[in-house]
C-alpha cells in the first residue's frame, strides 16, 4: 500500500467528487494523468472501481467499500495536518516545564501569567520538583525545559541560560536580635540553631559547599522541605534560617526578621534556563522561551568558570 498512497490520494477525490475534471481541479493536475493513476489502482488491486457516466463517474460496489476505508484514513491525515498546524500556531498544544517552588515563584510565574493571557488554548504543565529531579526529567524528555537554581551538575549536551541573580541570607527573629548590625565570623554559625532546606535541594548543596571552603560546618537543627517553612521556624524564633532573599522579603522590610551580617560575602547564585539538546522543545515552549529571553539579557553558560554550577 505504502507504495501506492498517491493513487488512493486520487482515488480518494474522484470518490469524494464523483467527478474527474473536479478531481483533476482540486489537485492541479491533468485529467489523464487522474485517470491513469485510477487504471494503475485498479490493476494494483485486480478490481473496477469506477464507471463512467454521462454526468461524471460511480463507483462500483467495489469502489464504494474501498472508498468506506479509504475515506476515513485520508480524513484523518488531513485532520492530523489541521491540528499540526494549530499546534504550531499555538492555537492547541501543551507545554510542559520543570521548576522548583523557588524559581516558579520569583522568576516563572509572571511569564506564564504572559503566555496565558496570550495563548489560552496551550495546556500547562509545571512539575514541581527540587533541581535534581527537573533535570531527570529533562534527561528523559518528560519537560520542554527546566527553570533550575544553582548549582547543579551539568550534563553533556545540556544548554544551560542564566536569566536571573539570586541571594542567599541567614536570618534571624527577636531571639537572636543581639546580632543584629554585627559583623559576624561565619564560625558563629556552628553555635547556633540552624534551619535549612533537606539536602537534596540545589540551595542547601550550594550552602553546604560555600561553608565547607571557609571551614564551617553546618548541622542544622531542622531540616525542612520548603523555604516558606523555614520563614515560619525563624519568625517562630526556634533557630536562624538558611535562605533565599525573596523569601524573607516582606518580614525583612517589615523589620519582624533581619538579616545577619558576616564578614566574608556570600557568593551569588543564579537561576538558570536549562533545555536539551537531544529532546526538541514544542512550539509552545519555544514562544514562552522567546518571551522569557526577551525580557532578559541572554547568557550561555559554558562551563564552571562562568558561576553557574
Amino acid at each position: 500500500m505504502v507504495n501506492h498512497l498517491e493513487y488512493y490520494k486520487v482515488f480518494y477525490y474522484v470518490a469524494k467528487y464523483q467527478s474527474v475534471t473536479a478531481a483533476a481541479e482540486h489537485l492541479a493536475i491533468s485529467q489523464p494523468a487522474v485517470s491513469q493513476s485510477i487504471k494503475q489502482l485498479e490493476n494494483v488491486i485486480g478490481a473496477k472501481l469506477f464507471i463512467r457516466t454521462s454526468k461524471g463517474v460511480r463507483m462500483t460496489a467495489e469502489g464504494e467499500l474501498l472508498a468506506e476505508y479509504v475515506s476515513k484514513g485520508y480524513e484523518q491525515i488531513e485532520l492530523g495536518e489541521k491540528k499540526l498546524v494549530q499546534m504550531l500556531n499555538l492555537e492547541l498544544g501543551e507545554l510542559r516545564i520543570g521548576a522548583s517552588d523557588m524559581t516558579l515563584r520569583f522568576f516563572l510565574l509572571p511569564y506564564l501569567e504572559l503566555f496565558h493571557e496570550k495563548y489560552p488554548d496551550i495546556k500547562v504543565m509545571v512539575s514541581n520538583a527540587p533541581t535534581p529531579e527537573t533535570l531527570t526529567y529533562l534527561q528523559e524528555g518528560k519537560i520542554d525545559f527546566g527553570v533550575v537554581s544553582t548549582p547543579f551538575d551539568k550534563v553533556p549536551g545540556m544548554d544551560v541560560v542564566r536569566v536571573k541573580e539570586i541571594e542567599d541570607i541567614f536570618i534571624g527573629g527577636r531571639k537572636f536580635i543581639s546580632y543584629k548590625n554585627k559583623m559576624l565570623d561565619l564560625q558563629e554559625l556552628q553555635r547556633l540553631p540552624i534551619i535549612s532546606l533537606e539536602k537534596k535541594t540545589s540551595t542547601r548543596k550550594f550552602m553546604d559547599s560555600f561553608l565547607e571552603k571557609n571551614n564551617v560546618v553546618m548541622n542544622p537543627e531542622f531540616e525542612l522541605a520548603t523555604s516558606d517553612m523555614i520563614v515560619q521556624f525563624a519568625l517562630r524564633n526556634m533557630g536562624v534560617g538558611s535562605i533565599m532573599k525573596e523569601f524573607a522579603a516582606d518580614y525583612l522590610e517589615s523589620g519582624r526578621l533581619f538579616a545577619l551580617r558576616f564578614n566574608k560575602i556570600i557568593s551569588k547564585r543564579y537561576f538558570c534556563i536549562v533545555t536539551d539538546g537531544k529532546n526538541p522543545v514544542s512550539a509552545a515552549g519555544r514562544k514562552l522561551l522567546d518571551m522569557i529571553y526577551k525580557g532578559h539579557e541572554e547568557v550561555m553558560v559554558e562551563d564552571d568558570k562562568d558561576g553557574c554550577f
